[in-house]
């Protein structure tokens, strides 16, 4: 990955947080970051 390529993914990264806090009140990101834990979780149950 070249380092136009990474820019252009954390902008757009970066855009749809700003968006899901504005236009829904962090409810995606929380989603996101509860099904995370809950991914770590079950592949630590794994190791």
């Amino acid at each position: 990955m070249n380092t136009p390529i990474a820019i252009g993914l954390a902008a757009l990264i970066l855009l749809c947080v700003l968006a899901d806090a504005l236009f829904n009140g962090w409810g995606a990101s929380l989603f996101l970051a509860r099904k995370s834990v809950d991914l770590v979780d079950w592949v630590a149950f794994w190791r």
